[in-house]
């Protein structure tokens, strides 16, 4: 298929901007920095698999591809491994030829660091028309710093996942209110249906037994996750439910201290590491509740994915969470790193059949409502075509990129400027 480009580049850099009803699709190009099975990396997924046909998706990862990566490269223009070491200047002119080569009319990174900074740099520099920054946490790894700071000025928006993340925008990393933008991370309801999957299958697969209760976790074994605080509330809750299971799904850097600290609980019976899958809703599947026990959140998929199945989650009250997990009504939520309070929520939803299907029921009806994916990539496409019509001179006036009342009109009055020298 030949698609026409709307834009061609001057020798400044700049672009000759073509009205979208007179042109072909918009070329995005998401920079991330690889692909492995996670969140934001399953938010994008979807993200470009349901776009419409006015644009066309692009994908850069600045370093290796991942799994997620190789999966979808055979399905859309995809680039890897684009810097070399971490002081590799050179990244920002293969960059540069990457953009003009493929005709890139946006550029959104996702997520904070080097493709932060360097996609937005050499975006300005190719003079791509829409710069977006989209973030999916309130600190490691999506902590902004001095050096990203200093490009505020070039990037057209702040992409937030929640309206307490986009205050968060405002308020920690001191990105201007007019550029900080709403779009609710959404995922597919229809595949997270739990009738869908057979759960005495699974479990079977799994080693658990049919009448074992389940608790489980689906998160990247990284530090800010705090998968060990997990650990020790299961090994808590085991004094009272000795055949419980839990289960830990994801991989990383943590995995063998982790492996270490469940024999030192005398736990290792009970608890199973599946390691990366991709099989999420089968696994939900096998699942009595959901819980996380991270020390910094934005608003999880995670959460969403286990709501959609039905499941009661436990959670932090970190970041978002407690705006989609309702105490008392769609799970329960505690303070962080109170592994004995982690433990009297797991114990009484383990006690509780019948809440465990109430919680289930309303969490589900929240998700459906407010977290389509639907919902998400409207977003993204809204606004993507918002900035590019705006700078094509098509747009009335620059108050269009101001439309998310809800979050503004919880924001303070007065616009906070970024400052190089923030921490």
């Amino acid at each position: 298929m030949i698609f026409k480009s709307g834009t061609s580049a001057n020798e400044d850099g700049s672009r000759d901007l073509r009205p979208l009803d007179d042109r072909g699709p918009l070329n995005v190009m998401f920079m991330l920095t690889s692909m492995p099975v996670g969140g934001a990396e399953t938010l994008l997924e979807n993200l470009v698999r349901r776009m419409s046909d006015q644009f066309r998706p692009h994908i850069c990862c600045l370093k290796e591809a991942g799994e997620l990566g190789e999966q979808i490269s055979a399905e859309f223009p995809f680039e890897s491994e684009l810097i070399h070491h971490k002081y590799d200047l050179r990244v920002l002119g293969r960059l540069k030829r990457l953009f003009r080569k493929n005709k890139i009319d946006a550029v959104v990174t996702v997520g904070a660091g080097d493709k932060m900074f360097w996609g937005r740099l050499a975006a300005k520099r190719a003079g791509i028309p829409v710069i977006l920054s989209a973030l999916h946490s309130t600190g490691w790894p999506d902590g902004v710093g001095k050096l990203n700071r200093l490009l505020t000025k070039i990037t057209d928006s702040f992409i937030a996942v929640a309206n307490s993340h986009g205050e968060f925008l405002v308020d920690f990393e001191n990105f201007p209110k007019a550029k900080v933008r709403v779009i609710p991370n959404g995922i597919d309801v229809e595949r997270f249906r739990s009738h869908r999957y057979d759960r005495a299958k699974t479990r079977k697969e799994l080693g658990i037994g049919e009448s074992d209760l389940v608790c489980g976790i689906i998160a990247a074994l990284r530090p800010e996750k705090n998968h060990l605080l997990f650990l020790r509330s299961a090994a808590t809750t085991l004094t009272e439910f000795p055949n419980a299971k839990f289960v830990i799904v994801g991989d990383g850097q943590e995995r063998p201290m982790l492996e270490t600290a469940v024999n030192d609980l005398a736990i290792k019976q009970n608890v199973i590491f599946t390691g990366s899958r991709s099989d999420v809703p089968e696994l939900l599947s096998a699942f009595d509740v959901f819980s996380l026990t991270s020390r910094n959140e934005a608003s999880p998929v995670s959460i969403m994915e286990a709501m959609a199945m039905e499941l009661p989650v436990v959670a932090p009250n970190v970041g978002s969470i407690s705006d989609t997990v309702v105490h008392g009504e769609t799970g329960m939520i505690y303070n962080t790193g109170n592994a004995e309070k982690i433990s009297e929520c797991w114990t009484m939803l383990f006690e509780d059949a019948a809440l465990r299907q109430r919680f289930g029921q309303a969490g589900r009806d929240v998700i459906t409502t407010q977290s389509s994916l639907d919902v998400m990539v409207s977003g993204y496409e809204s606004l993507i075509k918002e900035i590019y019509s705006r700078k094509a001179g098509l747009a009335k006036s620059d108050t269009s990129l101001d439309s998310n009342n809800e979050f503004n009109s919880s924001c303070n009055s007065t616009d906070k400027v970024a400052s190089s020298t923030a921490i």
